[in-house]
């Protein structure tokens, strides 16, 4: 009987986001925009934006000390490339074993298309640097790992079907919806939206309080409170001019769309893991700063680079009318931006054990730093 609700629970949370999704987009005017975050009432944590747009004069803050510091050369001694290169290895070898093919055939294909196209692994190579950071191993977070990749995916084949961003490429290939048609690429979402709490909890070696923890985590990140309400909040900005919304609203968005699935995976690696309080909102905060600064680059990308080399279709945010930070700031305040939030993200790992912390520093250059 419990099993039985635990799938009921899965399956009208996956009805529920689909309808979200199309409610609040047909239904919230750009005029709501600010209403919406008074409503909901989420936080905007402290993050460098506030530091960003606190000096009127562009010079001035481009001239700083701490900017100066920004742009020194990076001094951390470690080998990102092959570390990153082994985690992504060890995440698609378990995230191959975890979806089979097998009956139904369709569903499963589209599964493993979409997963398997290729991809950074950004947020499960987060959550396994994570877990050990804070003294745990590896195996621990991989599950964990896997399941965030899995929603991961799942967004994407959301992001890119006609009634959201209506895109073609992803990954450098084809989306999922062009190959598969639109059911198929709706019902693989579900899939990998349902797979991935399942997949989460078969790590017996985990205590059943940081379990339930981590299934908190990671639905929080994409419902009402995460990934839902910041896709909602971009849908309504379509359209809307840097007079008409501000920096606020902006990273509402992006903490939400983009962030928060990137906080949870780090969070979760540290409850796998076996962090303590203090080190899982240590860990928050250099994960929320990395999440922002993962989207202001993607924004600064989508303007700056061709199709080709980003791997899916460029200057589709500029076509669709959608805030960025380029649109808001300017190109060159969003890259001193980048800076700023790398430098903060790097802060928040003081305190940690420095070896352990070298590959999340990396990582935090890598995403500054990456062109595609």
């Amino acid at each position: 009987m419990e099993a039985q609700s635990i799938i009921l629970y899965l399956l009208l949370f996956f009805l529920s986001l689909n309808f979200l999704f199309q409610t609040l987009k047909q239904r919230l005017s750009p005029a709501n925009t600010r209403r919406l975050i008074r409503f909901l009432h989420f936080p905007l944590k402290s993050t460098a934006a506030s530091a960003v747009f606190a000096r009127q004069d562009v010079h001035e803050f481009l001239d700083s000390p701490t900017t100066q510091a920004d742009n020194k050369e990076d001094d951390t001694e470690f080998d990102f490339k092959p570390y990153m290169i082994s985690k992504a290895e060890s995440i698609n070898r378990a995230l191959d074993k975890a979806i089979p093919l097998v009956d139904p055939l369709d569903i499963h294909r589209a599964m493993r298309y979409a997963i398997l196209a290729g991809g950074k692994r950004v947020r499960p190579i987060l959550c396994l640097a994570v877990c050990e950071l804070v003294g745990g191993e590896e195996r621990l977070a991989v599950p964990a790992a896997c399941a965030v990749e899995m929603i991961h995916t799942m967004s994407l084949i959301k992001d890119d079907l006609p009634c959201m961003d209506n895109d073609d490429l992803r990954r450098g290939k084809p989306t999922t919806h062009k190959v598969f048609g639109e059911s198929v690429a709706i019902l693989s979402g579900g899939a990998l939206l349902a797979l991935a709490f399942e997949h989460l909890t078969t790590e017996a070696d985990v205590s059943p309080e940081r379990m339930v923890r981590a299934v908190r985590e990671l639905a929080k990140s994409i419902g009402t409170k995460g990934l839902v309400a910041g896709q909602a909040m971009d849908l309504s900005s379509e359209g809307l001019g840097r007079n008409d919304v501000g920096l606020e609203e902006l990273e509402f968005i992006h903490v939400h769309k983009t962030g928060s699935l990137l906080e949870a995976s780090a969070v979760i690696g540290a409850v796998m893991g076996g962090g303590s309080e203090e080190e899982i909102e240590r860990v928050r905060k250099f994960a929320r700063c990395v999440g922002l600064l993962f989207q202001v680059v993607d924004d600064i990308l989508d303007g700056t680079k061709s199709s080709e080399e980003l791997g899916k279709t460029a200057g589709k945010d500029q076509v669709a009318g959608k805030l960025t930070y380029p649109k808001v700031m300017g190109l060159e305040k969003s890259r001193e931006f980048v800076r700023r939030l790398r430098r903060d993200a790097r802060e928040h790992l003081k305190g940690f054990d420095s070896d352990k912390a070298k590959p999340l520093v990396a990582l935090a250059d890598f995403i500054a730093n990456r062109d595609n």
